[in-house]
């Protein structure tokens, strides 16, 4: 007959690894929140690397009749044509991209991908859970859209997503990653970097994280919220540069276009 020990040594033993394998998730989760954190560090840095330049830029006695715009990886020209969107302009845009069908479709969407993937598990399953996590998604995208209009009225910026007047598909694409912290400024529509366009889908997570998530999430949570709605901005500004955007559009006759975009009109081109 086998002694005690003989039989318990093997289940003491696939006891062991299963919890060295969970500690070892746990640890790459926590490296992962934690380099998450630094991304709006790194932002910051390259916001002071932005303005820079852009005091340098400024410094070029500029061509007549053209304006020139210069940014790390980005250098465009926008013709004389250009003009700053009214505040009716303004209004309509913000009223619809904050609660038009956009945003009501891309709440949904979310929602039914943290539904997936029972996010926050505190607000279970079935309908109760999903209505939860797409009010939460609304009323987040509406808070970072509120704050980035708010943000940038006061410091007459122009925070509509224009295209690249470049070409290429790497330029483009990259114009557009930048645009997700930049804005025009100015009758010339010189750009900036933007406080607003960076501040507002942080402000979205912390509303989110402070106002109605389940009491255990934190700052570490609302940055990491933050992180991937801004992504998801980079994203969406990728669509505005290669999808059809203009009024007569698909999109734009089915009311579903981001109002986000700048149309060829609203360019003065």
């Amino acid at each position: 007959m086998h002694s005690g020990g003989d039989w318990e040594r093997p289940f003491q033993e696939g006891i062991s690894s299963r919890i060295q394998h969970i500690e070892a998730v746990v640890k790459e989760l926590r490296m992962k929140v934690h380099c998450s954190m630094f991304l709006p560090i790194i932002l910051a840095a390259l916001s002071s690397h932005l303005s820079a330049q852009s005091l340098a830029d400024a410094m070029v006695p500029p061509v007549a009749g053209v304006v020139t715009v210069s940014a790390p990886g980005i250098s465009e020209s926008y013709g004389p044509e250009y003009m700053p969107p009214t505040r009716a302009t303004k209004s309509n845009n913000y009223l619809q991209e904050a609660f038009g069908l956009y945003p009501l479709g891309t709440s949904a969407v979310t929602a039914g991908w943290e539904q997936i993937n029972n996010s926050p598990p505190e607000w279970r399953g079935g309908i109760g859970g999903y209505s939860r996590r797409f009010g939460s998604a609304f009323g987040m995208s509406a808070v970072s859209i509120t704050t980035r209009y708010a943000l940038s009225a006061p410091l007459h910026q122009d925070t509509m997503y224009y295209r690249c007047s470049c070409t290429g598909v790497v330029a483009r694409a990259r114009h557009a990653l930048f645009s997700a912290f930049t804005a025009r400024s100015g009758d010339d529509g010189h750009t900036v970097f933007s406080i607003p366009e960076l501040a507002a889908p942080y402000a979205g997570s912390f509303a989110a994280v402070y106002g109605w998530y389940p009491d255990r999430y934190g700052a570490k949570d609302a940055f990491r919220i933050g992180n991937y709605s801004l992504l998801m901005y980079m994203g969406g500004n990728l669509s505005l540069e290669f999808m059809p955007m203009g009024r007569h559009s698909l999109l734009a006759r089915l009311h579903f276009n981001n109002a986000h975009g700048a149309t060829d009109a609203d360019a003065g081109r």
